[in-house]
């Protein structure tokens, strides 16, 4: 092979694993749009209302300013992952309308599904303001896009991970993990949800015993993010300072949220003594587990999957979406919903995690 095709070869790496990547969040952020519109997807019927009538309603009925501003946030990632995918094929200017034009194809279908569930509400604002987060995520990517620090970020991610196709998806299953823990009303990396009665600042209480089996769950939890590290990066003895920054990450995004959505008093519920006691088991047993390679990796973690998955569904109860609703500031669909992916999320997340270790354990 030639020095230009080698340099061909080289510059064509980077643009492959960026669109993988990119493809991978943007898959999981329609999913993601899918299950808040349509959850709980049930009692679908005919209720006699045709989409022209709600394209034809009046603006603004039964509508909040904080109806809007959710609506907005939540369509920004799509038109910006949509506009980065699509300049891989399509220049600037069209790129970013065709990505505005998917964020309105989907917010269309998503309030004509609506129709048929009588728990939503389609709405002729919902599908402005889904929308305008397209628009603005899209100007978004066009802004960055031509920025010399975006691609020098784009080859520093390369150059730290491993150049696999699998690694991509491995990343995107860290990120699916960081969303599922940045919900307030869980404890720290745990899976049951808090709930008010048991945690009212100032109220005489019995006191809650200390529930080993989460400080366990806790523990697997985090060691099985720290393997998914280990198989990632390329050098694996950074996987512990990786994964001490992302539970750093973790613990700030969780503090904000709870900061913005939880009641005063419970702004602190969700770092407790069992989370604490689990979260030092899983670092233990992360520099336990640091030299290994191969099958022994694999077993471990398939090992540490099953026994999280077995915690998770057999032994511990972690209640229903709504059980933490007392919690917060939010409108009680809001919680639910939100409560409810958090809860798919972390049940999916070991189950994502075993099939990527199978697909690349060939380089563990």
């Amino acid at each position: 092979m030639t020095r230009t095709h080698l340099q061909h070869a080289h510059h064509a790496l980077p643009h492959t694993r960026r669109s993988l990547l990119r493809h991978y969040l943007l898959g999981g952020h329609i999913l993601f749009l899918i299950y808040v519109s349509l959850s709980p997807f049930e009692g679908w019927q005919e209720q006699g209302i045709s989409l022209s009538d709600v394209l034809a309603a009046p603006l603004g009925q039964t509508y909040t300013t904080f109806d809007a501003i959710v609506n907005v946030l939540a369509y920004v990632p799509l038109g910006l992952l949509l506009a980065l995918t699509l300049r891989e094929h399509f220049g600037a200017l069209r790129s970013g309308f065709f990505a505005i034009l998917g964020a309105l194809a989907l917010s269309l279908a998503l309030e004509f599904l609506q129709l048929y569930l009588p728990s939503r509400t389609s709405s002729n604002v919902d599908l402005l303001t889904n929308t305008l987060g397209g628009l603005l995520g899209a100007l978004f990517a066009l802004f960055i896009a031509p920025h010399a620090w975006f691609a020098r970020l784009t080859r520093w991610r390369i150059h730290l991970f491993q150049r696999e196709r699998s690694v991509d998806f491995g990343l995107a299953l860290v990120m699916l993990w960081m969303f599922a823990q940045i919900n307030p009303s869980l404890p720290m990396l745990g899976n049951v949800f808090i709930t008010e009665s048991a945690h009212r600042l100032f109220a005489t209480m019995p006191t809650q015993p200390f529930n080993g089996w989460e400080s366990v769950a806790v523990t697997l939890n985090l060691l099985m993010m720290g393997l998914l590290l280990q198989t990632l990066l390329q050098a694996r003895r950074h996987a512990a300072i990786a994964v001490l920054l992302l539970l750093c990450i973790v613990a700030l995004a969780k503090f904000l949220a709870a900061a913005l959505l939880l009641k005063s008093w419970a702004l602190l519920l969700w770092l407790n003594g069992e989370a604490m006691l689990g979260i030092v088991g899983g670092l233990l047993l992360m520099w336990g587990t640091s030299r290994l390679h191969g099958r022994a990796l694999l077993r471990v973690g398939l090992v540490a999957i099953l026994a999280y998955m077995v915690l998770a569904l057999g032994v511990l109860d972690s209640g229903s979406p709504a059980a933490a609703q007392p919690l917060f500031q939010w409108r009680y669909g809001h919680v639910k919903n939100y409560n409810g992916l958090s809860q798919t999320v972390s049940l999916m997340f070991p189950l994502l995690l075993g099939a990527y270790l199978m697909w690349s354990r060939h380089r563990l």
